[in-house]
């Protein structure tokens, strides 16, 4: 397969072409063109030229654009799927999970959008404010938004880019992961054909769909760099590594940035545990998908009255999680993105082995892309598979004496996304809440988990802003209020 640039509603190819190897079997599982400065050019200005007319358009026919997308995610279904097995080395099952969660994510903006208005502001609180009427205020789109995606998510992390943006009536320009750009371009074939499709049907007068409203291009870093400083797009959203991150953030000079950055997410299981449950969970939310997710399970601290117990139930839970060829529907940990990657990781491993207290109890192998899904006990806190994002399919086990020092163990941590806390107390609930430096925590499960309407980010090196489908709405637009003097 062959992806091409929709820029300006138009599917163009380029002089240059990337290579997508499966990360599994190193075959060419497509190739994607590579824009050029003048396609880069093309893109932002389309960008700008449909900012006014798409921020007119109606609710009504924004919220129709939305659900056809939906409509068109469910009948390309098995093509997406196959895209991200070949080109991401996603297992079966969590690719087609992760269509299914974008269908969720474009049919919730579909309702979001109807519901997105703004608020009444009361003005006569104080003696100053007695003239005026009460004040409206209003969310407003700010405008063209550069949206930047990961591999790991290559269909559901454009859908949190793209669906508030089009809910709001921003025009979004998508740079895909060069990994993994299918999804993104399959996305925008989806686009085009409901715009089109809501435009006869719906389409009135003067209003309609922009065909520029979505853009998808690849790009080099270079050119993607370009796009991060042109002024004519005054917001980026950026999903990927702290350190692309922040340096992103210091490219995009007068500009709102919103970050969803890197994690090496921990978890407490306290004596009063459901200890099976946390087990079962940990074992999956620390080895889905390799661990190449940002929320994925890495440190796990137990109490020390419950540490055998557990660490026979979760050393179990991990051998039997099922690893290799990502097109076998049993499977849940594939390769991981590229031999880099799975050199990287398997260094880490060998660093925190050198410790005479560290044990393996899993794992610990790798068969070239594969990394097997790996349990180490009582890791070095310094060393790079407890402190650094590890992104691949390892969870390190330590023990606690209070409840407080696990809550500092956690967060002695550079990144703050999510934290799972397993307890049946409901005050150590309440100070997990209080205490954890984390943006999401999470009661009896892991912090894997998240639902795609939630308001989702972190502190720390985790990020900025939030992303979630009204809370994204909200990053990508400004209040504006309107106070009246009434005499």
């Amino acid at each position: 397969m062959k992806h091409l640039l929709f820029i300006d509603g138009q599917w163009q190819e380029s002089k240059t072409t990337a290579k997508i190897l499966s990360p599994f079997t190193g075959d060419t599982a497509a190739e994607s063109c590579q824009a050029d400065d003048s396609q880069i050019e093309k893109a932002i200005a389309a960008c700008v030229n449909a900012t006014h007319p798409f921020s007119k358009t109606s609710r009504f026919l924004r919220s129709k654009l939305l659900m056809a997308i939906a409509q068109g995610l469910q009948e390309s279904r098995a093509e997406i799927v196959n895209s991200m097995i070949q080109e991401a080395g996603k297992p079966w099952l969590l690719s087609d999970t992760e269509v299914t969660r974008a269908i969720q994510t474009f049919t919730w903006a579909a309702e979001e959008v109807k519901r997105f208005g703004g608020e009444v502001v009361p003005m006569d609180v104080d003696a100053g404010g007695r003239p005026f009427s009460e004040a409206t205020c209003l969310f407003k789109p700010r405008g063209p938004i550069l949206g930047i995606t990961p591999f790991n998510f290559p269909l559901n992390l454009v859908a949190h880019k793209v669906a508030p943006a089009l809910a709001v009536g921003c025009p979004i320009l998508i740079k895909s992961a060069p990994q993994a750009p299918g999804g993104a371009a399959l996305l925008a074939k989806i686009f085009e054909k409901a715009a089109k499709s809501v435009n006869a049907e719906h389409g009135a007068g003067r209003e309609a769909i922009p065909m520029a409203a979505l853009q998808v291009l690849a790009c080099s870093n270079p050119q993607a760099e370009i796009l991060v400083k042109d002024p004519r797009l005054p917001t980026v959203s950026f999903t990927g590594s702290p350190g692309v991150g922040f340096r992103i953030q210091g490219s995009a000079i007068g500009k709102k940035v919103i970050l969803e950055l890197g994690g090496n997410a921990g978890v407490i299981v306290h004596e009063d545990a459901d200890l099976s449950r946390a087990a079962a969970r940990c074992a999956f939310g620390g080895m889905s998908y390799a661990g190449q997710t940002c929320i994925s399970v890495q440190r796990i601290f137990v109490h020390e009255k419950v540490a055998a117990e557990f660490e026979k139930l979760l050393t179990a839970e991990v051998g039997k999680v099922k690893h290799g060829d990502p097109s076998q529907k049993d499977v849940i940990v594939g390769p991981v993105i590229d031999s880099k990657a799975a050199e990287r990781i398997e260094a880490w491993i060998q660093e925190a082995k050198q410790d005479p207290r560290t044990k393996v109890l899993a794992g610990g192998t790798r068969n070239k892309n594969v990394v097997a899904p790996t349990l180490l006990l009582n890791p070095p806190s310094q060393s790079k598979i407890s402190c650094e994002e590890v992104f691949g399919p390892v969870i390190t086990l330590s023990t606690y004496k209070t409840f407080q020092e696990a809550i500092v163990q956690v967060n002695d941590s550079k990144f703050g996304l999510q934290a799972g806390v397993f307890t049946r107390d409901s005050d150590r609930i309440h100070q997990a809440f209080e205490n954890l430096e984390v943006g999401g925590v999470l009661v009896n499960e892991v912090p894997t988990f998240r639902a795609d309407h939630m308001p989702y980010g972190g502190v720390k090196q985790s990020g900025l802003g939030r992303e979630g489908l009204k809370y994204a709405m909200e990053e990508f637009c400004e209040r504006r209020i309107l106070v009246q003097y009434r005499g």
